[in-house]
């Protein structure tokens, strides 16, 4: 869930009306001093460079703010592989909202929806693909469960992007 979603999700609406902005710019000044200890997660530069290989257009949809995908790009090493990628700024209203999806449709040359398949590891891109019309994958590392990610649409559910990187057979992404 994207962060214009988050504070009113967590707290009652008048917070979000009162204190939701500052919360917001807090928060990201807190997340920029720590972002140097984010790590790519285990198989994932290898998983953009295996889809690409088997002819996937691929698109890196974030609803991060500019300067976060910037440096997320860089960790996975992936700005010569990806076909693009979406920020916060290409879009009204993040996750659970489908504009997101949308935007890495239009990214990847208005592709077919029913044709396109995402991956994700929260509730909320299986919602936000599925009210584009998209499937998802979905893996274990946003912090829910299998359950949740099956009952929110999810096509297939992996314990890892590794997993699903050695999977790929299993998937509709074959």
């Amino acid at each position: 869930m994207g962060g214009d979603q988050l504070v009113a999700a967590l707290t009652a609406d008048e917070t979000e009306s009162e204190q939701g902005d500052a919360i917001r710019d807090t928060e990201s000044d807190l997340y920029r001093e720590l972002i140097g200890e984010v790590e790519a997660m285990v198989s994932s530069h290898e998983l953009i460079e295996e889809l690409k290989r088997r002819g996937h257009t691929v698109v890196l949809a974030s609803s991060a703010k500019d300067w976060e995908v910037e440096h997320y790009l860089d960790l996975l090493d992936a700005r010569s592989l990806a076909d693009g990628w979406t920020t916060s700024a290409d879009v009204e209203a993040t996750k659970p909202h489908p504009d997101l999806v949308h935007a890495a449709l239009d990214r990847a040359g208005d592709a077919d929806a029913g044709e396109a398949m995402m991956v994700g590891d929260t509730p909320w891109d299986v919602r936000a693909a599925d009210a584009a019309g998209v499937r998802t994958v979905a893996v274990l590392t946003g912090g829910f469960s299998h359950d949740e990610l099956g009952e929110a649409g999810a096509v297939a559910v992996f314990e890892s992007v590794a997993e699903l990187c050695a999977g790929l057979d299993r998937t509709s992404l074959r």
